[in-house]
């Protein structure tokens, strides 16, 4: 509860963060994960990654998914470029190698790019990796049966230092963006919001949450209907998924509408009218957003 919108934002963006406990939990689990993966095939590193490591995780715990990377020794990538099932099947065999551990879990699956382990409070990605020469990483895509370059680590050291320079508030600023994304129908996917954000507010001062939030659904509205390549310098399109003219006019749409929501609430604030203010960034951005009291 909140009588203005100062501090509704900022109740908010604390109940954007995981507990101690939760934390804990996390460590936990995916240090036993790496350690499963690690007892039967040759690696050479692993580490964390993903909104988790980048600290732009939002709750519930439940529905979020912790990811690992584990470099794997070059001979499984000769074993599976182009034979042996190709990436799909050096996914199938970190599969096989998670289950050997995890017998009694019941949800192991292969996706796009990692082997999902679903437990009964969150999921675990891992994701099976080698040294791409030249920097970086090559990663499995068992859709497309192809390598993906990417450098994970880079996307954590790029968006640490972009929320140093603006005094800590980008990370949480990103966190309400992916709550509201989840609120209206999760069109766009998580990373993809985190490179908007990071072009956006490049060289912009965020002066508090409501206006910061205002200013991302505005100028998103043009960016989405360009490409957003990777920041790590590999040239991929990350909003590609947004393949067909249709796709992309929807994305526009949400974000206008969420524009339009924004510029309300920002009036009404304006004038006085702090309950229906937080009414509207409570429409806006769900049930975590504190109520007017």
């Amino acid at each position: 509860m909140a009588s203005t919108v100062l501090e509704s934002f900022r109740q908010f963006a604390s109940n954007l963060t995981l507990t101690g406990l939760q934390e804990s939990t996390v460590s936990t689990r995916q240090t036993t994960v790496r350690a499963a993966v690690e007892s039967d095939l040759s690696v050479l590193d692993s580490f964390l990654t993903g909104s988790y490591r980048r600290h732009t995780l939002i709750p519930p715990l439940k529905d979020a998914d912790v990811d690992v990377v584990a470099v794997l020794d070059a001979k499984y990538f000769h074993n599976y470029n182009d034979r042996n099932g190709g990436p799909a099947g050096l996914l199938d065999l970190v599969k096989r190698t998670l289950r050997r551990t995890y017998t009694q879990t019941p949800d192991i699956s292969r996706n796009g790019q990692a082997v999902t382990i679903r437990f009964t409070d969150f999921a675990v990605d891992v994701v099976p990796a080698f040294y791409r020469n030249g920097g970086g990483y090559l990663i499995p895509n068992s859709i497309s049966q192809s390598w993906i370059s990417t450098d994970p680590k880079k996307h954590v050291e790029i968006l640490s230092a972009a929320n140093q320079a603006h005094n800590g508030d980008l990370v949480p600023l990103i966190r309400i963006i992916k709550v509201w994304n989840r609120c209206h129908s999760t069109i766009f996917r998580s990373f993809h919001l985190e490179v908007l954000a990071l072009q956006i507010l490049n060289n912009v001062q965020i002066t508090d949450f409501p206006t910061g939030v205002r200013y991302y659904f505005d100028k998103a509205r043009a960016l989405v209907t360009q490409k957003n390549l990777d920041p790590a310098g590999y040239g991929d399109d990350v909003g590609s998924y947004l393949n067909t003219q249709a796709k992309v006019n929807e994305a526009v749409s949400k974000f206008q509408s969420a524009y339009d929501a924004a510029r309300r609430a920002e009036d009404n604030a304006a004038r006085g009218y702090a309950h229906l203010a937080i009414a509207t960034w409570r429409s806006l951005l769900g049930e975590y957003f504190p109520a007017y009291s």
